[in-house]
C-alpha cells in the first residue's frame, strides 16, 4: 500500500461518490429506493415471464417512468404539483391500455369516438411535455411539428403534403397500436436498455467507479501527459458502461479534472480531454448506451454483430485522443502522474474486481453460454448486486450493501425515465414519418440532391445529424436520422450496418462541436475555463470524430471484424497510422509546411480504401 498521502497535491485519485452510508436515509429516500426497486423488478420480470403483449408492458414501462421525470427531477414545488397532475393523467392513460389491451388491439388502430380520443391528445401531450422536463425544448419541439403535418399536412400543396388520414385511425395508431408510441423503439427500451442501465447503476453504486479510476492510473499514470491519458483510459471505462457524455463529464471529471489543473495542464486543454474522451463513451462497446440496443431493432443485426464492427472504430476514435494528447505534451512539456498519485498494485487488483467480475459474467452469458444480451446482463446485474456489501477493504457490511443497493435502485429509476422520455417521444416522429409517408419523400430528396452520389449524400446526412444533434439526445437524433436518410445511403450502396454506424457517429458530434457541445460546456465550468477555448481544443483531440465515419465509407473493412477479421486488422492499422499524423499534424509543434505535409498524408491514408 502507498503511504497516506501528507497533502493534497500527493493524494492518489478517488471515485468522486461518497459512501453510500454518509447519505441521509430517510423517508424521502427510502420511498424513492422503493419505487427504483419497482421498477428494477418490473423490468427484469419482463425479461423472465416469457411473453407480455407490447400493450401491456410498454404502457407500463413509461407509466413507471412519469413520476422520475415528472415529479422528482422538478426543481420547484410549483414544479411538483403540475408534475404530480400530468404523472396522475399519464398513468392513468398507460394504466387504461393496459387493462384494456385485448380489446383495443381488436380495434386495429383505430378509436372509438369520445373517451379513446381525449386520452390518446392527453397521452401524446403527456409524452411531449415529459420528454420537455427531461431534456429540453428541442425534441418535444421537433416532435409536435411533427404531430401538426401528420393533423394538417394535407392543406399542403405539391409534393410534401399528404392525402391526409381521419383522426381517429391517426391518433389511433400513435397511442393504442404498435405503430407510435408503443412500436418497436419502446419495446427496445422496456426489454433491453432498462436492462443495462439497472446494470450499469449497480456498478457504479459499488466499487467499480474507483476500479476503473486506478486501472486507468496505473496504466497510463507513468506515461508523458500521464494524467490526460488517465482520463482517456478512465472514460473510455466509465463510458462502456453510461453511454452519456455529460455523466462521464461530471464522474470521472470530478477527479481528472483537478488533477490535471494541479500539475499545471493548461485549463482548456484539461477541459477538451475530459470533453472528448467522454464523448466516446456512446461508441465504445460493450453497451454504447442507448444506440446499439435500437440499432438491433432498426437493422435486425445481432448485438454481438453491431459490437463488433464498433469495436475497431471505437479504438481507432480513444487511439486519435490518445496520440492528441502525446503531441500537446510536446507543445506543453506535460510529464508523467506524480507517483504519490498512483495507486498501488494490489489496491489496484482488488478493485479492478469489482467490474471485470460483472463484465465477465456479461461476456460469459452473450458469447459463451449464447444467451440474448438482457439474459447475460441480468446475470451481470446479480453479480454486481453481490459485491455491492464489499469495499475494497474486501469485508462484508450489510450496512453499506443495503444503502449502495437503494442508491443503485434510485440511479436505475432515474435514468429509465429520462432514456424513456426520449424514446417514446422519438418514437411519436417515427410514426407520423410512417403514416405520412414523409419519411420516403426525405429520402427522395437526398437522393436527388446529391445526384445520387453516395459521397453527396453522406456529406448531406453528416451536416443533418449534426444540425439536429445539436439540440437532440444522440439516440433521438440518430433514429430521426437514420428514418430518413438511411434508406437513401443504402440505395446508394452502403449495408445496412454501415449506414446506422455513420449516422450515429455523425449524430454524437454534436458533444464537442460549437455552438451547442454540452460536453464542452459542462468541463469548462468545472475547470473555470472560456468554453470557446475549450471547445476549439477538443475539436482538435476529437478529430477522430469526424473522420473514422467517412473511413468506414471509404473501406467497409474497417466495419468486417467478425467476418473478415483480418482485414477489418489491416484497415484499422493503416486508419490508425493516418489518424496519428492527422493529430500531429494538426497540434504538435514544428514548421507549416511538415504539418500539412502530415496532415495531407494522415488524409490520404484514412480515406483511400488499401
Amino acid at each position: 500500500m502507498t503511504a497516506t498521502p501528507s497533502s493534497p497535491s500527493d493524494a492518489p485519485l478517488r471515485a468522486p461518490s461518497a459512501p453510500a452510508s454518509e447519505r441521509p436515509f430517510g423517508p424521502a429516500r427510502m420511498a424513492l429506493a422503493g419505487l427504483g426497486l419497482v421498477s428494477v423488478a418490473f423490468h427484469l420480470w419482463l425479461i423472465f415471464s416469457g411473453l407480455i403483449p407490447n400493450l401491456v408492458s410498454r404502457p407500463l414501462h413509461m407509466a413507471l417512468a412519469l413520476p422520475w421525470v415528472l415529479i422528482f427531477a422538478a426543481r420547484t414545488k410549483g414544479g411538483r404539483i403540475s408534475g404530480a397532475v400530468i404523472a396522475a393523467v399519464g398513468v392513468g392513460c398507460c394504466a387504461w391500455i393496459a387493462a384494456n389491451a385485448d380489446a383495443l388491439s381488436d380495434q386495429y388502430g383505430f378509436l372509438q369516438e369520445g373517451f379513446q380520443t381525449w386520452m390518446a391528445a392527453a397521452l401524446l401531450l403527456v409524452t411531449l411535455e415529459t420528454a420537455r422536463r427531461a431534456v429540453g425544448w428541442p425534441l418535444p419541439l421537433v416532435a409536435a411539428i411533427a404531430l401538426a403535418y401528420g393533423l394538417w399536412g394535407q392543406h399542403i400543396p405539391g409534393e410534401f403534403g399528404h392525402p391526409g388520414t381521419p383522426l381517429s385511425s391517426f391518433l389511433g395508431t400513435l397511442t393504442i397500436a404498435e405503430g407510435g408510441l408503443w412500436g418497436s423503439l419502446a419495446g427496445v427500451s422496456a426489454t433491453v436498455v432498462a436492462i443495462f442501465v439497472i446494470f450499469g447503476a449497480a456498478l457504479n453504486a459499488g466499487e467499480a467507479g474507483q476500479g476503473f479510476m486506478n486501472v486507468a492510473a496505473a496504466a497510463a499514470g507513468r506515461l508523458r501527459g500521464g494524467a490526460a491519458k488517465v482520463s482517456v483510459l478512465s472514460s473510455a471505462l466509465f463510458g462502456s458502461i453510461s453511454g452519456s457524455a455529460s455523466a462521464n463529464v461530471a464522474s470521472t471529471g470530478a477527479v481528472t479534472l483537478p488533477a490535471m489543473t494541479r500539475l499545471g495542464y493548461p485549463r482548456a486543454l484539461a477541459g477538451a480531454t475530459e470533453a472528448v474522451a467522454s464523448s466516446g463513451g456512446q461508441i465504445m462497446p460493450p453497451l454504447m448506451g442507448a444506440g446499439a440496443f435500437v440499432m438491433v431493432e432498426l437493422t435486425g443485426t445481432p448485438y454481438a454483430s453491431i459490437i463488433a464492427a464498433a469495436l475497431p472504430p471505437a479504438i481507432l476514435f480513444f487511439w486519435a485522443v490518445w496520440i492528441g494528447i502525446d503531441a500537446y505534451a510536446l507543445r506543453y512539456t506535460l510529464g508523467a502522474l506524480p507517483e504519490g498519485e498512483r495507486p498501488d498494485r494490489r489496491l489496484t487488483a482488488i478493485t479492478s474486481g469489482f467490474f471485470l467480475i460483472p463484465f465477465a459474467c456479461l461476456m460469459w452469458g452473450m458469447f459463451w453460454i449464447g444467451w440474448t444480451p438482457q439474459y447475460a446482463a441480468s446475470l451481470a446485474i446479480l453479480a454486481a448486486a453481490c459485491l455491492l456489501p464489499f469495499g475494497a477493504d474486501l469485508r462484508f457490511d450489510a450496512r453499506r450493501g443495503a444503502d449502495r443497493l437503494a442508491e443503485a435502485a434510485i440511479s436505475s429509476g432515474r435514468q429509465i425515465g429520462t432514456i424513456a422520455s426520449i424514446i417514446l417521444c422519438a418514437s411519436i416522429i417515427v410514426g407520423v414519418l410512417s403514416i405520412t409517408g414523409l419519411g420516403v419523400k426525405i429520402t427522395s430528396l437526398i437522393l436527388s440532391g446529391s445526384g445520387q452520389s453516395l459521397w453527396a449524400a453522406a456529406l448531406l446526412t453528416a451536416l443533418a445529424c449534426l444540425i439536429l444533434g445539436m439540440e437532440v439526445p444522440t439516440t433521438a437524433a440518430y433514429v430521426i436520422c437514420v428514418s430518413v436518410a438511411g434508406p437513401a445511403l443504402t440505395q446508394l450502396g452502403l449495408a445496412p450496418l454501415q449506414a446506422h454506424l455513420f449516422v450515429f457517429w455523425f449524430a454524437l458530434l454534436s458533444t464537442i462541436t460549437p455552438p451547442v457541445c454540452g460536453a464542452v460546456f459542462i468541463a469548462a465550468g468545472m475547470v473555470g475555463e472560456n468554453w470557446l477555448k475549450v471547445a476549439g481544443a477538443a475539436m482538435a483531440l476529437g478529430l477522430g470524430l469526424y473522420i473514422i465515419p467517412l473511413g468506414m465509407i471509404a473501406d467497409p473493412a474497417l466495419l468486417a471484424l467478425e467476418t473478415d477479421p483480418w482485414a477489418a486488422v489491416i484497415a484499422t492499422v493503416r486508419v490508425g497510422a493516418g489518424l496519428a499524423l492527422i493529430s500531429f499534424g494538426v497540434i504538435a509543434p514544428g514548421p507549416a509546411w511538415r504539418r500539412v505535409a502530415m496532415g495531407g498524408f494522415g488524409l490520404a491514408l484514412t480515406l483511400v480504401a488499401a
